[in-house]
């Protein structure tokens, strides 16, 4: 082999083992969080995080997110979104803005940020930062919305939306759970309403495990179930290594 052809075959082994970074950004309800993690999904980069704007259009939102993007260094992109997505369009958006609906987020990205993008519903990421991948596993994120989504064996179900089905006195769970009902009705009556899901939820899934995570997973006070814990909020952005495995 010549010198020329051994430099050569190193520099493509180089290339095979290089290390992808992932941009992993969260699109909620009243922030846009980002972070850079490693090929294995451990932090790069400390969390940046901007209000999300009103109205939350894609024209107000996608400004922020490149900004947020700006001097970071990364291979590919990972989107947490509030709503069912569909190859990587968002196809609802109850929290955010009807321009939403049936938007190519993946493609506007991709387009911008030049670099390939995966875009998924925000609680399914937060489940993969959350879940041990064994048996029935429920997340639920608790913030603007109501959000959910469900594993089997660490195989996400995909779309649950939870959130918009009846709860309780002829309310969804997220009008009974949502930021709105606690700032109506106080924090107090909102975690006895949560008492009432979680055993709801229990019989309907009969889970191992029930993650309660999201922005409003901080004000819980009443007493959980051993079967259920509160997962740190910036799950939603360390499981977006997982839309790349």
């Amino acid at each position: 082999m010549t010198l020329l052809s051994s430099v050569d075959s190193l520099d493509a082994k180089r290339l095979d083992t290089k290390q992808l970074n992932t941009l992993a950004i969260d699109i909620g309800g009243s922030g846009i969080k980002v972070m850079v993690l490693d090929e294995v999904g451990q932090p790069l980069s400390k969390r940046d995080r901007l209000d999300t704007p009103e109205p939350a259009q894609p024209s107000a939102i996608l400004p922020i997110i490149f900004k947020l993007a700006a001097g970071k260094e990364f291979d590919r992109i990972s989107v947490g979104f509030p709503g069912v997505v569909r190859q990587g369009r968002t196809m609802t958006a109850v929290n955010l803005h009807p321009d939403w609906q049936n938007y190519d987020l993946q493609k506007r990205l991709e387009d911008k940020l030049s670099a390939p993008v995966r875009v998924a519903n925000d609680a399914d990421i937060q489940g993969f930062g959350a879940i041990q991948g064994s048996g029935v596993e429920l997340v639920v994120t608790l913030g603007t919305g109501f959000g959910s989504a469900l594993f089997v064996d660490g195989t996400l179900v995909p779309n649950l939306e939870l959130g918009h089905h009846p709860f309780r006195k002829g309310d969804t769970y997220e009008e009974q759970l949502g930021r709105a009902a606690m700032d109506e009705v106080g924090k107090a009556k909102w975690n006895r309403r949560l008492e009432k899901a979680i055993a709801k939820l229990d019989r309907a899934f009969n889970y191992q495990v029930l993650y309660l995570g999201g922005g409003n997973a901080k004000e819980i006070t009443i007493d959980l179930p051993d079967n259920v814990q509160t997962v740190r909020n910036v799950a939603g952005l360390l499981g977006g290594i997982a839309l790349w495995k």
